[in-house]
């Protein structure tokens, strides 16, 4: 009995160590199991400018149809498709030899009338004197005062004519209405054109200074403006205009907003806005599409948080975790606004000196216990 006693005091011993061991063993764990170290940011509001980017053509700056003001057959073409030229440079000749001798004959029926104006003069003069002498009659002087006026008008209609036809013969020579980039032309020496033809003989369009027409939702400008309204945004001095190409590169010179259309399309429900870009190298050309950055204002209180410490939950809406009271994690509910430089733009659900918690996301839930390191934003990034 004495050693069953013994040998039950011996292993009632050994159990109580093993038990004092994994007891002992268990409790670091449990308490590192209570806390996960995570990297948080703490929410400092400053200003910030706010920019929008908004997809755009290029237009060119001004544009000119050529086409024939008279009739004729073209004998010349004085230009190189694709080339700049001047603003009257000479672009077609159009056979001016009736043009010309409609110009000489305008210019004889001229002459013409001038020598039937100093017959009439002459003729009235005389029957002014004969009529106060009573050798003809008041009506034959009333005729020939008349006679003398029509002579004058005969005068202004031939220099009418004389204009009209050196007009036309100006005409023959097709100038540039305006200096650029001129483009393919549809005729060839030989060919028959038309006064006021539908069909244009060459398009001139200039390049530098160059358009481009950016498109903003009328949704987005209705926010924009009541944001403004509310001193939520303070509006922006600055209308430069920066410009992303299609290649994904940024256009090398700044442009300047010019006007914003005071209509809304119905079919795209989107408003057109202008600026206008130096293009001396001539890298834009008409219809290239680009993307527009705009400063649309300023938060004069913005709250910028890197993206990638906001999620989703199941119904869409942007969740942000806190570290709350007692380090434990909150999930709050926040509205994001415009993405700059890889953060978001926190509208609501977020004050100053809240921690945010941007690493360690993956290891966390709400009512966790965490760990808090500050980092700083561009540790974040």
């Amino acid at each position: 009995m004495r050693k069953i006693a013994a040998i039950a005091t011996i292993v009632s011993l050994a159990l109580g160590i093993s038990a004092c061991d994994q007891s002992a063993s268990k409790k670091p764990t449990q308490q590192a199991a209570k806390s996960v170290a995570v990297g948080t940011l703490t929410v400092t509001s400053h200003p910030q400018a706010i920019h929008v980017e908004l997809p755009g053509r290029s237009k060119a700056y001004l544009e000119a149809e050529v086409r024939p003001q008279v009739s004729g057959i073209i004998t010349e073409r004085s230009f190189k498709e694709g080339s700049s030229v001047s603003k009257g440079q000479s672009l077609y000749s159009i056979d001016s030899a009736p043009y010309n001798a409609a110009y000489l004959s305008a210019k004889a029926s001229l002459a013409q009338a001038q020598a039937n104006l100093d017959s009439a003069k002459a003729l009235a003069q005389r029957s002014e004197t004969l009529v106060n002498r009573g050798a003809i009659s008041k009506q034959t002087y009333d005729d020939n005062k008349a006679k003398y006026k029509v002579a004058l008008a005969g005068i202004e209609v031939a220099k009418a004519s004389v204009n009209k036809a050196k007009i036309d013969l100006n005409y023959t020579k097709v100038k540039a209405p305006i200096a650029g980039r001129i483009g393919q032309s549809s005729v060839t020496p030989g060919a028959l054109v038309s006064a006021g033809q539908a069909q244009v003989l060459a398009t001139i369009q200039q390049l530098d200074p160059i358009n481009i027409d950016i498109a903003q939702s009328s949704t987005q400008l209705l926010r924009l403006k009541s944001a403004l309204k509310q001193g939520q945004l303070q509006a922006s001095d600055n209308a430069d205009v920066e410009l992303v190409l299609e290649d994904g590169s940024v256009y090398s010179h700044h442009g300047t907003l010019q006007f914003a259309e005071v209509n809304v399309d119905p079919n795209t429900g989107s408003v057109t806005l202008r600026a206008e870009f130096p293009n001396p190298e001539g890298i834009l050309l008409p219809g290239m599409y680009v993307r527009a950055v705009l400063n649309t204002g300023t938060d004069p209180k913005a709250i910028m948080i890197p993206q990638k410490a906001i999620t989703r939950n199941s119904k869409g809406q942007a969740i942000a975790m806190v570290v709350g009271a007692d380090n434990k994690v909150e999930s709050r509910t926040v509205t994001t606004a415009e993405a700059i430089n890889n953060q978001w733009r926190i509208t609501s659900g977020l004050k100053d000196g809240d921690q945010v918690i941007v690493d360690g996301l993956q290891k966390i839930r709400p009512g966790v216990v965490v760990e808090p390191t500050l980092i700083t934003v561009t540790q974040s990034q």
